[in-house]
């Protein structure tokens, strides 16, 4: 007699369990949308993971949210892996920030950043072997205080020069969303940015798409940030 009960039971489990799996699935987006929203900066997968709990997929969960937010004023884009909120990029023009004047990059600059961007890891020296030119230290000051470049390691060669790299904050404001999005030789012409007298055997690298050291890179070490001038030397003060 107990039987046709338990099945009516299981019958109603099994009804109401796709139910619990779209409330669960609801809230994962509504807590994965309250994350990016109130972060200033582009918000992992697995940060959001922590939060949401197991049994969700975060990926699926944001895609989906990607595609809610395809049409309107605020587009959710994908930036290195990590998710954040942007203007559409339609409506830029509507944007307008007077009271902040934006800083021009000089032509060296955008090329010292075009060379980092494609031949990371890259060193001073090979960045001037590109160019042809020495490249001045403010040059390389600007892009670091811009947020766009970074210091990756040590080269394992003599002198071990430090080699350079770009930024999530570069990719966030060119709006790619990883590097192999960076423009190729036919894009660069159609643009405009190569002339037609270019050499026969130019080409672009293909960039370096993992942020891990190479088997010839030593990672930074507090020293050499010392050294870099990028912290006061040890057992300095604030006083000193």
């Amino acid at each position: 007699m107990t039987e046709p009960q338990d099945d009516q039971q299981n019958m109603e489990y099994e009804a109401t369990t796709p139910e619990i799996d779209d409330r669960r699935a609801s809230e994962a987006e509504r807590i994965a949308e309250a994350l990016v929203f109130a972060s200033a900066q582009p918000v992992s997968e697995a940060f959001i993971a922590e939060r949401v709990g197991g049994g969700i997929d975060v990926a699926a969960v944001m895609q989906k949210l990607k595609t809610d937010y395809a049409m309107r004023g605020v587009n959710l884009v994908q930036v290195d892996g990590a998710w954040a909120f942007r203007t559409a990029a339609d409506l830029s023009f509507v944007i307008r920030r007077d009271e902040s004047e934006v800083r021009k990059l000089s032509r060296a600059a955008l090329e010292v950043l075009a060379i980092i961007a494609y031949h990371q890891p890259v060193t001073r020296a090979e960045i001037e072997d590109i160019r042809g030119v020495q490249t001045s230290k403010g040059t390389l000051d600007v892009l670091m205080e811009s947020g766009w470049v970074r210091f990756r390691g040590r080269r394992r060669t003599p002198g071990r020069p430090v080699t350079l790299g770009t930024t999530r904050d570069f990719l966030d404001h060119f709006g790619l969303e990883e590097l192999r999005d960076l423009p190729g030789l036919e894009e660069l012409k159609g643009a405009g940015l190569l002339s037609g007298r270019i050499p026969a055997n130019f080409n672009i690298p293909s960039p370096l798409m993992s942020d891990e050291l190479t088997e010839d890179e030593d990672p930074i070490t507090h020293l050499d940030l010392e050294e870099l001038g990028l912290l006061p030397p040890s057992g300095a003060t604030s006083g000193d």
